[in-house]
């Protein structure tokens, strides 16, 4: 009999052993990858962002170009980490036609002028203070990326730090992109 408590003993710290370290991979785990997102091959929301510097920015003007929208809060730590390969990617692809959207959301306009200020805000930037932009896109949770094809279309959508060679990946494949190949091909 005591044979028999010992041995549900150790099964239940073995269990209660596998759980902790499951729950600590999956809440500590570095690793970003690519989310699937409902929008992926449907019309991208239109909106109508008004940019730091005063003027008004609507996605559905920029028809024809391939659009990064990139959403970021100056808290955001992964944020800072990916600003610079933004800022770099933004420079070889701002002749092509390639346009890139900060919206910059759960901030207030300060803190993101300094944001700015220290990691770089060449391309477009705005605030969503009313959500609106964030919640017809779902946003979880920042950062967050759509790619955008000339067509309008949500081409792909990455969660997490970006990297110079990620963006490269997503900003070819918008720009290689016709209406009829857009599949849910996202890495999950």
């Amino acid at each position: 009999m005591k044979f028999l408590r010992t041995a549900n003993s150790i099964v239940v710290f073995i269990v209660i052993l596998v759980f902790i370290v499951l729950l600590g991979y999956s809440l500590f785990s570095n690793e970003e990858a690519p989310k699937t997102s409902p929008l992926i091959g449907k019309k991208a929301p239109d909106f109508t962002l008004n940019l730091f510097d005063g003027t008004d920015l609507t996605l559905s003007d920029l028809r024809g170009k391939t659009v990064l929208l990139n959403f970021w809060a100056s808290w955001c730590m992964p944020c800072r980490q990916e600003a610079r390969a933004l800022e770099d990617s933004w420079q070889r692809y701002k002749d092509e036609d390639v346009v890139f959207i900060g919206v910059n959301v759960w901030d207030n306009s300060s803190n993101a002028r300094s944001y700015m200020n220290n990691f770089g805000g060449a391309y477009p930037h705005g605030i969503d203070p009313e959500e609106e932009i964030q919640v017809d896109y779902g946003v979880g949770g920042v950062p967050e990326t759509y790619f955008i094809n000339s067509s309008g279309l949500v081409r792909d959508k990455f969660t997490g730090p970006l990297t110079e060679q990620i963006i490269d990946y997503f900003v070819t494949r918008a720009m290689e992109d016709t209406d009829n190949n857009i599949k849910d091909e996202n890495i999950q």
